[in-house]
């Protein structure tokens, strides 16, 4: 008999079903059961399931009413299941080959109550991946927590960015003792406060690096998943609502320390990932998520705040002291990864901790217009930032591209920087040819790395410099084939160059703009 019991939640998802539950039976015979919560589907996924009703190992128990969210079938799910060991799978993902193989034996040479592995985010259909919460699971990202094991995190308090409970398998007699369940009902978010109630019974808790989850993200989807419709005001108040459960949980276990590097995650994580997309919102959304988010704000504690990253604690600082939306493109420029300070600059009045950050942490702008022919050209300006550019004596500029699905190598060229007046200014150019990928739409960020005359470096991410706009261009290259050049400009003033290469990339062009559209 196996020991893993997988608990698989769907909901009106007959097209995926099969292939989650697929996923979970072939991890093999450690796998005993397999138990399937429909929560009252109406779409014919009970029929799709009927194939494994004569698999011993599946057991499918459809709910009578639905529930509105995800935390009471997994409950449904968790009470049923008889097995020393649970695991949470949604239908509109998989297991990947090996990951209870991976998990298992951790839990039991290391007696783990919980082993958390790596769970990487799919973009569907073009299968690019990242890691979740890198900096937990990503060694190279200077993740330190893999192949370790802990009694309880209090003393690592990075595991608080993870908040999902999909990647990790848990004894069940763990989650039993301390009565851990998922909020009931149409609450969303509800990884977070299950989470957290995990990490407050202090668990012998196990990290590895293995991917052991396919997290499968498909954002043209007729239906969005929750954590995707960002678009909704209700989404941030939801995910509000989670966070302030998850620091009522901590609070409540008497884990204060905890309780304030949580808030300090709200600050240097949630809070970012909605700001830097206001500039899609329209005003009343963004009235009501700056109202939303000055009330929760206040209620930190001042240690909560002060436990963010610099930057963070200035955009908690901006919201909080002004009643309505106020310099929220200065903000949204905060965001960037990494982070800009754009001006106009008080001299007289730094922002505080300014002093505090690293030459690498420097928030630095760098404005770039770009011009498209048989060459690109950029004109690079660098702002000057309360005289500590100048303290470092910067020299040259490397200007690196970076095709984003990762399916190209970076193209890079560097300048020399030119004082002029409150900062310096560099002219690169590089061959519009070597972006283009054929039959395919290249998409690449423009990204930078000012180095000073000690040797050290900042990187920056290139914005757009002034009212500049997206340009449309053609290149007729030497050998006759054609090149469709587009500047774009984001939402947060990042500088893109779409690069589509022949009438293939034309196409693609073409039906990722009617995509766009159809998504409005």
């Amino acid at each position: 008999m196996g020991h893993v019991s997988i608990v698989v939640i769907v909901y009106n998802d007959a097209s995926r079903i099969v292939s989650a539950v697929e996923s979970a039976l072939a991890q093999g015979p450690e796998v005993g059961e397999v138990i399937v919560v429909d929560d009252c589907s109406t779409d014919g996924t009970l029929d799709a399931l009927a194939p494994f009703a004569g698999d011993p190992r599946v057991r499918i128990l459809p709910r009578e009413t639905n529930s509105g969210g995800c935390g009471t079938p997994r409950n449904d799910g968790m009470a049923a299941a008889t097995l020393p060991y649970v695991m949470f799978l949604d239908s509109d993902d998989v297991l990947p080959p090996g990951a209870i193989g991976a998990l298992l034996p951790i839990a039991e040479q290391r007696r783990a109550d919980v082993v958390a592995g790596q769970c990487l985010r799919v973009e569907l259909p073009d299968g690019a991946t990242t890691v979740w919460a890198p900096l937990v699971y990503d060694r190279s990202a200077g993740a330190e927590l893999p192949g370790t094991v802990i009694e309880g995190i209090e003393d690592r308090p990075r595991m608080l960015w993870d908040t999902l409970s999909v990647n990790k398998l848990y004894r069940r007699t763990f989650l039993e003792k301390h009565a851990i369940t998922f909020p009931d009902g149409a609450f969303h978010y509800e990884d977070f406060v299950f989470t957290a109630r995990v990490y407050a019974a202090d668990p012998r808790l196990a990290v590895t690096d293995e991917v052991v989850y396919l997290w499968q993200v498909r954002r043209q989807a007729a239906k969005l998943s929750i954590s995707l419709s960002r678009g909704a005001i209700r989404n941030w108040q939801s995910r509000v609502t989670a966070h302030r459960g998850v620091v009522e949980v901590l609070r409540d276990a008497g884990r204060d320390e905890l309780a304030l590097h949580a808030q300090a995650k709200f600050c240097d994580y949630d809070l970012p990932l909605y700001l830097r997309e206001l500039p899609q919102r329209d005003p009343e959304y963004v009235a009501d998520w700056w109202r939303i988010t000055r009330e929760y704000l206040a209620g930190f504690d001042p240690e909560g705040i002060a436990c963010a990253a610099v930057v963070s604690r200035w955009i908690a600082g901006a919201i909080l002291a002004a009643p309505e939306p106020a310099d929220t493109g200065r903000l949204v420029e905060l965001t960037a990864r990494p982070p800009r300070l754009i001006p106009p600059y008080d001299p007289a009045a730094p922002p505080v901790g300014l002093g505090l950050l690293t030459t690498a942490e420097l928030p630095v702008a760098v404005d770039g217009r770009v011009r498209a022919g048989g060459s690109t050209r950029l004109s690079l300006r660098v702002h000057e930032l309360y005289g500590r550019l100048a303290e470092l004596g910067p020299r040259t500029i490397h200007v690196e591209l970076e095709e984003r699905t990762g399916t190209r190598p970076a193209v890079g060229v560097q300048a020399p920087l030119v004082p002029d007046g409150d900062g310096w200014t560099a002219e690169v150019r590089l061959s519009t040819g070597a972006l283009a990928c054929p039959g395919q739409l290249g998409v690449w960020s423009v990204r930078a790395e000012i180095r000073y005359a000690d040797g050290a470096a900042t990187p920056v991410e290139v914005r757009a410099a002034g009212a500049q706009a997206p340009r449309r261009g053609i290149v007729v290259r030497p050998t006759g084939r054609v090149l469709l050049v587009q500047t774009h400009v984001t939402g947060g003033r990042a500088l893109v160059l779409r690069v589509a290469d022949g009438l293939q990339g034309a196409r693609r062009v073409a039906e990722a703009r009617m995509r766009r559209l159809l998504g409005r």
